[in-house]
């Protein structure tokens, strides 16, 4: 965890000895790092409207997906952050009021999916470019709280009435309404170590498609599992999340068996656990 320097933090440092800080502080990370949000439905966001027919334009994030989202040599898509104009800023900020603006109650379960997705995604990206250049979105410890950690606990937007994070989307929502554990493979954390950001934006149509894609892509990118001999590494989104992955290593092995294609389905058959996780934070910018 990274935390500034600050006037209060000196206060703690001539108050308490600096070996409690130095423990506190290890504690502190360590509880950040092994315990991941658990899915917590916001009951405000169950309501819906199954009949609804109507559709959300995401025409304009799709675009500057189009235009900044790039594939690199290695295989990781990413992001021109600093390429970004003052015009697609704008338009970028006038997408995030649109949906700001819509009130998605009204809408079928499949057009809720893909405004949230969307949403989720097109914050982060706005957040990154807010506080640009950054090496890890970790370093914009926005979120409330002397030990803030990046942007996620932040009430960016407004929705309906109700203030709403990062984490809000992603852990008091998506995860606890749909109970996909494909959901991983379309949020993007501005991350190299994440999942890629959807080559297009998410729709009612293309959802399905999309999460499939990207579950393929990842699992069998070495973000997604390593196998050197018999050591199996993978992707700490497993870890963190592994209850979304049937709450078990040999869960987890089981989902990245799914997606792998046949060189590495050979190497994971009859592996029932890995030996250890990893994650790169560092900026998915070019």
């Amino acid at each position: 965890m990274h935390c500034a320097p600050s006037a209060t933090a000196g206060f703690f440092h001539r108050a308490i000895p600096a070996t409690c800080i130095a423990v506190a502080m290890l504690l502190m990370t360590a509880s950040v790092t092994l315990a991941a949000p658990k899915p917590d439905l916001w009951p405000r966001w169950s309501s819906h409207d199954p009949a609804s027919t109507a559709r959300i334009d995401h025409a304009d994030w799709s675009r500057l997906i189009s235009v900044y989202a790039r594939p690199s040599t290695d295989g990781v898509k990413r992001f021109g952050y600093g390429s970004v104009t003052k015009a697609d800023r704008a338009a970028l900020d006038a997408y995030i009021n649109r949906l700001q603006a819509t009130p998605i109650s009204r809408f079928n379960r499949r057009e809720q999916f893909a405004y949230w997705v969307n949403f989720y995604n097109a914050l982060t990206v706005k957040v990154v470019l807010d506080h640009y250049p950054v090496a890890t979105i970790r370093d914009i410890d926005i979120t409330p709280g002397f030990f803030a950690d990046g942007p996620w606990g932040a009430k960016l937007v407004t929705v309906e009435g109700e203030k709403v994070a990062l984490d809000d989307i992603e852990h008091r929502i998506l995860r606890p309404i749909w109970k996909d554990p494909r959901i991983h493979y379309v949020v993007n954390c501005a991350s190299i170590g994440c999942p890629d950001i959807p080559p297009v934006a998410v729709t009612a149509d293309n959802a399905d498609k999309l999460m499939e894609a990207g579950a393929v892509a990842y699992v069998n990118h070495p973000r997604g599992v390593t196998v050197t001999g018999d050591r199996v590494v993978v992707s700490s989104i497993y870890a963190w999340f592994d209850e979304d992955f049937g709450g078990t290593e040999a869960g987890v092995l089981d989902h990245l068996r799914r997606y792998a294609r046949p060189d590495l389905a050979a190497k994971l058959k009859g592996r029932d656990s890995y030996n250890d996780d990893a994650y790169d934070w560092k900026l998915n910018g070019r």
